[in-house]
């Protein structure tokens, strides 16, 4: 399995974990969900993935 995937043009992370089906792949998605992550599930290959990523709070600003 890829360690980063695209979806919608946003680049996503795999936990790592192949959930044996999807109710288990929802469940671990909710989780992260509740932890202020984006989630997108994928299944392939007779198991199921879960992608995160942190959505961007605000702009670094250059000041030193």
């Amino acid at each position: 399995m890829q360690l980063s995937r695209f979806f919608d043009g946003r680049k996503f992370m795999w936990d790592g974990a192949v959930y044996p089906e999807a109710l288990a792949a929802e469940a671990a998605a909710r989780g992260y969900r509740g932890d202020g992550f984006e989630v997108e599930t994928l299944a392939e290959d007779g198991g199921f993935y879960v992608f995160t990523r942190r959505p961007v709070r605000e702009a670094a600003t250059g000041s030193a």
